[in-house]
């Protein structure tokens, strides 16, 4: 059982549009009250919405190396290793499907990361059987959702308005539109049953609408939409022990889906406000020995000392419970209601402190690249040898995805046949000591391993335990 992609032929579901109603007032929500409501038929809402969601072929090609059938064997492959065998590199092309979402008459298009991914070429199929190739603006892997542009010649075409995905509720009625196994354009109908759904493990800024509506495999990147037509949502995912619908799918917020495509395309890159804090979710244990009613919130145990947070007088062992009036659950939650708001302005944190509630303003600014990257690849007589080092900064900490923008230094990558790979180092390591010296930049690194040791004491930290290796030679 677990999560599967929705492009192609791959088992992950797809990540479709939500296109929801427009705000009603609470009063307005209400069960059928005859059977002729029930009948009501969405044929209208499709009609007008279908013409948005579009069909994704992409091309890439691949490279293989046929091997000798003897290196399928455990035993040859214990002597000889993973990579050796016989015969020639080989290319093929790999095709795959999936789905689409103009949101932008001027031909702008989003979808998912997964469906595009190393495409050479991408063809995109309008449900008027119209083809245009399209090229990618930008594409962020941490949300699982890419930016495409349609060269249409002045052409206008149909798109799907936003919709605030904050006034989604559980039970509100959604279609996914897309296109499932590659047999044409589908609409499916159901109920949302969560609206911030996370710890789905799709993407790194998880936080999804959950819903029946049965999405399979090539509905990735459709839309799911409201009783309105407007965008909800971008189907990415499916729960399933067999890559079909079983009544779970995910689907990425609008609210993120407008706040990646506004990045990507007013500013060419895609770069998300800074906080400078993080921290665990609040259990129930937690909320008791802290005062609160109910597990809920982010217990802050982590703050860089320049980050915006700390400059609002945030502390560690604080727990915030709220942003912008939008409560958040956990951690995740929390990375998801900051990665959606506007850098340059300014947020409203609800917190709970030593038994009281308080508000602080927060200004959301850019990450910085202080201290400058300086990438650095690792040679000498030492442990390290062969590993490219960088220095961590809030910024890079962005890019990667990392929880931790402490300063420091940490392994980027590690070449094939360095020192520092049979070691047993990883990427992802940070270096804390190296034979009782600190490690605070990389320039300070080369320094403590330019001097001659037979003995190397590395301290390291890594999926936040500390270890202590010693190396002799």
């Amino acid at each position: 059982m677990g999560l599967r992609r929705a492009s192609g032929w791959i088992a992950l579901a797809a990540l479709g549009f939500v296109v929801a109603a427009h705000p009603a007032a609470a009063q307005d929500r209400r069960a059928p009250a005859s059977a002729a409501e029930i009948q009501l038929s969405f044929a209208s809402l499709v009609k007008s919405a279908a013409p948005a969601v579009v069909n994704i072929y992409t091309r890439k090609v691949v490279r293989t190396r046929q091997f000798s059938p003897l290196f399928d064997d455990p035993f040859f492959r214990r002597f000889f290793g993973d990579g050796f065998g016989f015969g020639r590199p080989r290319e093929r092309v790999q095709n795959s499907l999936g789905s689409g979402v103009i949101v932008d008459p001027d031909g702008v298009i989003v979808t998912n990361h997964h469906v595009v991914e190393g495409a050479a070429e991408i063809t995109v199929v309008l449900t008027d059987r119209r083809e245009f190739e399209a090229e990618i603006v930008g594409s962020d892997e941490r949300t699982d959702l890419a930016v495409l542009r349609l060269e249409t010649g002045g052409e206008r075409l149909p798109f799907l308005e936003f919709r605030d995905s904050d006034e989604l509720q559980v039970g509100d009625l959604v279609l996914a539109i897309g296109n499932p196994f590659g047999v044409g354009q589908t609409v499916t109908s159901g109920i949302v049953s969560a609206v911030a759904r996370t710890q789905v493990g799709v993407s790194d800024l998880g936080f999804f609408i959950q819903t029946d509506a049965a999405i399979n495999p090539g509905n990735s990147g459709g839309a799911l939409i409201g009783m309105d037509g407007r965008l909800v949502g971008v189907n990415t995912a499916i729960f399933s022990k067999s890559g079909g619908s079983h009544g779970i799918g995910f689907a990425i917020p609008a609210n993120m889906v407008r706040a990646v495509i506004s990045g990507v395309v007013q500013g060419g890159r895609l770069v998300r406000p800074w906080l400078g804090a993080s921290g665990q979710a609040v259990t129930a244990e937690i909320a008791a020995s802290l005062g609160l009613e109910r597990p809920g919130g982010v217990l802050i145990s982590e703050l860089h000392p320049r980050s915006p947070a700390a400059a609002a007088g945030i502390d560690p062992g604080d727990v915030v419970l709220a942003i912008e009036g939008r409560e958040v659950a956990d951690a995740q939650a929390l990375r998801y209601r900051v990665a959606t708001l506007p850098i340059g302005e300014t947020a409203t944190l609800k917190l709970w402190r030593k038994g009281q509630e308080l508000e602080v303003r927060v200004s959301l600014v850019a990450p910085p690249e202080d201290p400058p990257r300086d990438i650095t690849e690792l040679q000498g007589q030492n442990p390290l040898a062969g590993a490219v080092v960088v220095n961590v900064s809030p910024a890079l900490a962005e890019e990667l995805g990392l929880d931790d923008d402490r300063p420091g230094v940490m392994v980027l990558e590690l070449r094939r046949t360095g020192t520092a790979r049979r070691l047993g180092f990883r990427p992802g390591d940070r270096l804390l000591e190296v034979n009782g010296a600190t490690v605070p930049s990389v320039r300070e690194l080369r320094q403590t391993l330019e001097r001659p040791s037979r003995r190397w004491r590395i301290a390291i930290e890594r999926s936040g335990q500390v270890l202590n290796w010693m190396f002799e030679g």
